[in-house]
Order: C-alpha cells, then structure tokens, then sequence
C-alpha cells in the first residue's frame, strides 16, 4: 500500500509542487490544508501517514499543529517545512514530536527523503537544521520552554494575527468568556500585558511571520 500524506501550506502553489513531487514518487495524498486547525481536522478524519507541516500557517501555526496531531491521530507522524535554521526553533519542533524537519529551501531535495527515514521509525533533519541541533548541543544551550498550554497558543497566534476576542471565539468554537479567560491567562504567564508585546512575543517564537 503506498504511503498516505496530507499536505499543509497557506500558500497554494507551494502545496501544487509538493503534490506533484510525491505523486510521481507514488505517495497518495490524502487531501490538502491551508491553515493550522485544517490540518488537524484533516489529518483526525483521514489518519494519514505523514502530514507535512508548514512552520508559519494562519490559526495554527506548524509546531502547534503537530502537538495537535498527535493527540487527535497517533499513528500519523509529521513533518515540518521551515523557513527558520534557528535551533529555538528546530528544538521546540521536535519537543512537539516532529519527527522531520526539512528547510523550505531544500524541500525538493530532502522531502523524499525525510518522508522515507520517518515512515522507517528514523528521525530526519534537513542539513540546513541539523547545524542548529549541533550547535545546541555543544553549546548546551537550552532555550527557554513556552509555559503556554496548546490552546493558550492558539489564542496567542490569532491575537498576533489581529483577530478580536470574539473572533477567536468562533474560530476555536468557545464561548467569548472562555477566550477572554484564555486570554488572560497567556498575558499573565507571560508577563506581558499589551497586545503589542504579544505580538513581538509570537513573532519571536515563530507563531507568526513579522
């Protein structure tokens, strides 16, 4: 049976070329989403495989996603598309219990590979990221954790990305009093009390693009 894959990129083009790029490898795609919570839905009622994960998505981003992923379809492993080489970034992945990690860049020429190692029971990293593992491992760097809960950073990424707390709350599916809640509780974990600085909070974790 071939290997089942669901694809999730906010931007349509990148998801026509990975497409394309495993279908001549004979992977089946399973279908394709366009933000976080799409993904999540998607990979629940498909249980794919692999869902390979774009880090910088709307509503959830890709490290998010993949926490999600986990809990709603256990045997699906993911792998995350980045733009960023910082370890911060790479670490938090696989903490999240990404089992792939390819550079964007590099997609076309690693992809395939890291969907093999990973469908093997390996873990992959893109040569791009690996550096950053390295380097944190030899510089014992360890930074510092996100005390957020998952749906503590999901209300965070859609206060970054402009929504209002109403509309968190039809997004989420949660009563506005529950968002509010959810909302103060990020903002006092954080220390951080406006909404600017949650902004440059998420921006500095990688939930949102600047």
């Amino acid at each position: 049976m071939p290997t089942t894959v669901v694809l999730a990129d906010d931007h349509p083009v990148v998801r026509q070329g990975l497409r394309l790029l495993l279908e001549r490898e004979r992977f089946e795609i399973r279908g394709e989403a366009s933000d976080g919570l799409e993904a999540v839905a998607l990979a629940e009622r498909t249980k794919p495989d692999i869902v390979v994960l774009d880090l910088a998505m709307p509503t959830l981003n890709g490290v998010s996603a993949a926490k999600e992923i986990a809990r709603v379809s256990p045997m699906t492993r993911t792998i995350l598309l980045t733009m960023h080489a910082e370890e911060y970034h790479v670490l938090d992945a696989l903490r999240a219990g990404v089992k792939g990690c390819v550079s964007k860049s590099q997609a076309s020429d690693h992809l395939l590979q890291a969907i093999r190692e990973v469908c093997a029971g390996g873990v992959y990293l893109s040569p791009a990221l690996s550096g950053a593992v390295v380097q944190a491992y030899l510089t014992k760097s360890e930074p510092p954790r996100d005390p957020l809960t998952g749906r503590e950073r999901q209300v965070l990424q859609l206060i970054a990305e402009g929504k209002t707390t109403k509309e968190v709350a039809v997004i989420l599916g949660v009563a506005v009093k529950t968002a509010e809640t959810h909302r103060t509780s990020l903002m006092e974990k954080l220390d951080i009390h406006s909404t600017a600085g949650l902004v440059r909070y998420a921006i500095r974790r990688g939930y949102v693009q600047p």
